[in-house]
């Protein structure tokens, strides 16, 4: 069966897989999603004994239609290798009574490599089986995670530039090295004087500037996103919920069937987004559970059905991969309950996009059944990784916490016994400060980076590749700039 992509925006055209994937953001700004979400066509009894790679296969090849069998495990087998530094890839940890599926063992050590280490073998297949001359230009925007990783999966890939901006002084100093040190002659990485929302709006809007995309074409150019706007970055997300599914059932966690709710850290909503589509696909998921920072406009969001960015202040926290405040992946969820309309979707999001706020009607609440919400302040987010590392000796990040302390809550707060795999989106060593904080205030007037070894000894664990790399590297990439420059930013670089 051919899967096709529309744009939330506009269901009258169709694109491929492939088409979709090189485009990144669809021409009216909507965002590409199936026509419909395919069914894993192999059993959970296949699936548990397979590897991640053959996992990977089974569940992409259902959304990638247009794409070979040996084109696609390819680009699988180029993606998932030696750079995890676990074998498993994504390995299920239990703590507890709760499973941590650790999804921070790859180049950069954050979620974010699942899919960025892939996504520049998809994009560049892609691009030549639509016969694509011109140079593929990603422009992205990060709240700290994405940017290291497309920048780690881009370098020095053939045919692509790759031109990232993050938020000076809104991420963690070890995010930032990661990103100003990185190597490779097509990469730039720019510091905007702003927050994150400021830098994906900036992206978005070059993306939707017609005059733009007729300049660079010109000179040979055309834009792509490594965001997870691109469906390139979505559809390997799915994988790992099938996976770890999978992984419960060969470890005699679950019976085949039993259901599991998922709790995932959420800023821009893609990582929860793909729990969503796994669950559409067959996997028996209960309950989404979304949790967020002090950022909380997606808790609201679901407690009230209206979303509004407008009436908050934009909060710096300990998880910053989190904060956010215009959390791009829900227009696909939103076109979705909404039936798939196109004009309704288009109208709520330029109400979002005018206004700051849309309200959704009872009947699409009604569609937002498989999630609950819930949100952990900055203190229970440092209580939960001192509580945990006190009962267990496992040392999880910010993100995770939060996770970690929303499904504490709900448990309590909803008597579910459903069993829970919480995302585990980085590793503690990029948040090394805030997380040995949280395990002992003695650690508050440290340097981060003396820190790091420090972790390692109450951790247990190996200093990650990421860290060793970054701690001799020299400074790459000063260059900063306004909100309102962003453009004049990219086009002095591209030289136009």
């Amino acid at each position: 069966m051919e899967v096709l992509y529309k744009s939330t925006r506009n269901s009258d055209k169709t694109v491929t897989a492939s088409q979709a994937i090189l485009k990144g953001l669809a021409e009216d700004g909507g965002l590409f999603v199936p026509t419909q979400i395919p069914k894993l066509s192999v059993s959970m009894g296949e699936l548990k004994e397979m590897s991640y790679q053959e996992t990977a296969y089974a569940v992409m090849r259902e959304f990638l239609t247009d794409f070979t069998e040996d084109e696609l495990r390819n680009c699988i087998n180029r993606a998932y290798d030696s750079k995890f530094d676990t074998e498993e890839i994504a390995p299920l940890v239990k703590v507890d009574d709760t499973y941590y599926l650790e999804l921070f063992h790859g180049a950069t050590i954050a979620f974010k490599d699942m899919a960025l280490s892939i996504l520049p073998h998809l994009l560049t297949t892609s691009a030549k089986k639509n016969d694509v001359k011109n140079e593929i230009v990603i422009l992205t925007a990060t709240s700290g995670d994405t940017g290291k990783a497309a920048m780690a999966g881009f370098a020095d890939v053939e045919g692509t530039k790759i031109i990232v901006f993050f938020p000076k002084n809104g991420v963690s100093k070890v995010q930032e090295m990661q990103m100003v040190t990185q190597k490779g002659k097509n990469v730039d990485v720019v510091a905007i004087h702003g927050n994150f929302d400021n830098a994906q709006n900036g992206v978005k809007a070059m993306f939707e500037n017609k005059e733009l995309a007729k300049e660079l074409a010109d000179k040979g150019y055309q834009f792509s996103s490594a965001n997870s706007i691109n469906i390139g970055r979505l559809v390997p997300q799915v994988v790992y919920y099938v996976y770890a599914y999978a992984k419960l059932l060969q470890n005699e966690e679950i019976k085949d069937g039993e259901e599991i709710n998922v709790v995932v850290p959420t800023g821009n909503f893609g990582n929860i987004l793909a729990a969503y589509y796994a669950k559409h696909m067959g996997v028996p998921i209960r309950k989404l559970v979304c949790a967020s920072n002090e950022n909380k406009v997606l808790y609201d969001f679901f407690r009230t059905g209206t979303y509004d960015k407008k009436h908050r202040e934009f909060m710096l926290t300990t998880s910053p991969s989190m904060d956010i405040l215009i959390s791009s992946n829900l227009e696909r969820l939103i076109y979705q309950i909404a039936g798939c309309d196109d004009k309704k979707n288009a109208e709520l999001m330029a109400l979002l996009k005018s206004e700051g706020v849309y309200e959704i009607t009872d009947e699409m609440k009604a569609g937002l059944d498989d999630f609950v919400g819930g949100y952990a302040s900055e203190e229970q987010t440092k209580e939960m990784i001192h509580e945990v590392y006190e009962k267990t000796g496992y040392v999880m990040d910010t993100h995770t916490a939060v996770a970690a302390h929303v499904c504490k809550n709900y448990k309590e707060t909803s008597k579910d016994e459903t069993k829970c795999v919480v995302a585990s989106t980085a590793s503690p060593y990029k948040f090394v400060k805030s997380v040995m904080t949280a395990i002992d205030d003695k650690y508050a007037s440290q340097d981060e980076f003396e820190l790091l070894e420090e972790l390692r000894e109450v951790s247990q664990t190996e200093l990650p590749n990421a860290i060793k790399e970054i701690l001799n590297a020299n400074i790459l990439h000063t260059l900063e700039c306004d909100v309102d420059k962003m453009e004049e930013t990219v086009k002095g670089i591209l030289g136009i």
